[in-house]
Parts: C-alpha cells; structure tokens; sequence
C-alpha cells in the first residue's frame, strides 16, 4: 500500500497495521466507546475488544484509558489518530478516484500540501461536498519550505503552510497567496500538574526552568523559541525531538513543555494555555502556482480551508477566548452573538459586545 502522506514515524505504522484496525482506532475514537464503534462498523463488543487489544500489542502500548465519560486516547493514542486519519482520508479518496475511473468517469485531480493541522480533514470533506468532481489527495509534511518546493516543481497544486514570525517565507517565483491568519499565537502544552497550568495565561518566566522541546523538522521553530528567550532574558534548555509519541509522553509526564498550535486538543495529563503577550506566532497562508487552479478556485478553496479552521476555535475555549479579545475580524465569521455570550476570560465571563483594549496590544488580522 503506497500513500502521498510523508511523515517517517507513519510508514511503521502503515506496514505493521491494515486499514482496518486505523478504521477501528478512529471508530472508537469517534464514538467516546468500544461499544458504540462496535455498532458503527457491525461488528459484536467483545471482537472488537479483541480486536483493540491486538492493535494495542502491535503498537506497544494502549491507546485508550476506560474512564466515566467513555473511552479518552492516552498520549500515544492521540499520536496514532493523527497519523491515521489523514491515511484513512487518502484512502478513501484512492477508492473513490478508482470506482470513478472503472464507471468510465473522470475527475479532475487537485494536489494539496499541508503542515500538520487538525483543520485538514474538514478542508478535505469541504472540498470534496462542494466540488464532486474533484479528487483533492492530500500530502503532510511538517516541513513548509518543503511543500512550497514541490508547488514550485509542479508536484503540489496549492499548499497551505505557516510561516513563523520573523523568519519570512521564500515564495516559489511567480506564486500567489492568500492570507488566512494574518498572527496565530502559539500557545504552550504543559503537564497538568505544572503550577503554572493553573493559571488561564502563562508568563515565559514562570517556564525558564522548564526544557523546551520542538520539532527538528520545523522550519524556524527553534531559532523562533530561541529568539523570544534571548528577547525576554531567559536561556532555558531547548530539545529537540522528532517523534510526536515520546513529545507528548514527556509533556504528559512534566519532563518537558513545548509550543503548540492555539486549536490544539490537550492530550491526557496535559493543559494547553496562551503564553502573556503573544511573543511567538505564525502567519498562515495558502499559496498556489499561477495556472494550477481554475478561476475562482483559490477564493473557493480559502473559503473552505477558513471555515473548517474557525470550527476548531467554535470548540476551543482558551482559543476562542483568545480571539473575543485579540481578533474580532475572524471571530465573527462565527455566528450570532449569542454563541460568543459565555466565553470564560481571565476576569470571568465577557459579553461578546464589549471589546477590550489593552496598552501595547498588537494589530490582528484575518483575510
């Protein structure tokens, strides 16, 4: 089986699993439990409890944890969901272009390129209801300097990326780009037992003895942290570690603290909090190669790449009140009012009609 999804840690487990058992991962948690994934995919408990089991002894560790709520995936569970659903999403769409091709029917086939981002998969469903004639396959790298090098040579389409402040991107000759995000903030993971994870904002200072860890693959993130630590006096330890499974173990255990995107789930053990005054962010762009999309395409493809993007931050808090605060211009592509009534802040619950301004705050924006 050969899919277009490049991460390294995720050829392991393609050979050593079928898609089956990451249709039976995503199922179980989909469902919040064993029982309800069961009758999801027509099969009894008890042989999918097996099943799981199975999985589990392949992987080398469990990926749920049995709890009042359901079943919650353990740190390692949230790893393989990640690798797994956008295998599954390229598989689906294989299946599809070749029941299309074998009924004599043609799509037209339409090349994405993604950092990692939990926003892809409802691009992807977006894309695929409004366009049924579009085959979207989808390409994961974590590395944005390497995706605009494949638009560049013609293996990608459009490519959606981030951009880490201070270190621009070099845009392949010629190519166009819209701007979804114009600053996201990067927030921080921390075990939920750090002193800090009790409170809604996280100063830098109160992690200067903590060990940051980042991703060696991610264009500019260590010279970025770095920066931002020389910025505000502080030299804490920085890391680096590739494997996103032992990142979040090491999170989880309070062994280490890392940067994370602001729509991020916190996995178990772990809180996600906003660092005070925003000092590390990105800008998110999509960009494209002149020719490559038809006409409207790219104002189409923006819209649906934003909506499934404001999705993440509907269910969010910390995220959306970061936004009630500090960008008004995306948040109200939200909805009524009354969906923005309830959002907690730092000094209790804010009304979505005021609108707080503070001394030193920087412009935010969103195309």
């Amino acid at each position: 089986m050969s899919l277009a999804y490049n991460l390294t840690s995720s050829y392991a487990l393609v050979v050593e699993l079928d898609v089956r058992h990451l249709r039976v991962v995503c199922a179980i948690a989909d469902t919040g439990s064993v029982r309800k994934a069961a009758l999801q995919l027509g099969m009894t408990q008890p042989s999918l409890t097996t099943q799981l089991h199975r999985i589990e002894r392949t992987i080398g560790g469990a990926l749920f944890t049995r709890e009042q709520t359901g079943s919650q995936p353990t740190a390692l569970g949230h790893s393989v969901l990640s690798r797994a659903r956008p295998i599954l999403t390229e598989m689906a769409a294989l299946v599809s272009s070749a029941r299309q091709e074998a009924a004599g029917g043609e799509r037209k086939r339409l090349r994405i390129g993604s950092v990692g981002s939990r926003a892809v998969p409802g691009w992807l469903r977006r894309v695929r209801e409004r366009c049924a004639d579009v085959d979207p396959a989808i390409h994961i790298d974590i590395s944005a300097i390497a995706l605009l090098r494949m638009v560049a040579d013609d293996e990608l389409d459009l490519a959606f990326v981030h951009e880490s402040e201070g270190f621009p991107l070099r845009l392949p000759p010629g190519a166009e780009h819209r701007v979804l995000v114009a600053r996201e903030p990067r927030f921080v993971a921390l075990s939920d037992r750090h002193p800090a994870a009790a409170r809604p904002v996280v100063h830098l200072a109160d992690l200067a003895q903590d060990t940051w860890m980042v991703d060696p693959a991610a264009d500019h993130e260590y010279a970025a942290l770095r920066r931002i630590f020389r910025e505000a006096g502080l030299d804490p330890r920085v890391v680096q570690v590739r494997d996103h499974a032992t990142a979040a173990e090491l999170v989880a255990s309070g062994e280490a603290v890392r940067p994370c995107q602001p729509t991020s789930a916190a996995a178990p053990g772990t809180a996600v909090r906003p660092l005070h005054g925003d000092p590390l962010a990105v800008r998110l762009l999509l960009i494209w190669r002149p020719g490559a999309l038809a006409t409207g395409a790219p104002d189409a493809l923006h819209a649906d790449l934003r909506a499934a993007y404001i999705d993440l931050a509907r269910v969010n808090p910390a995220y959306l009140s970061w936004l009630l605060q500090h960008n008004r211009s995306l948040l109200h592509l939200l909805g009524p009012p009354l969906e923005l009534s309830a959002v907690p802040t730092r000094s209790g619950t804010q009304r979505s009609d005021e609108r707080p301004e503070r001394n030193g705050d920087r412009p935010h924006s969103a195309d």
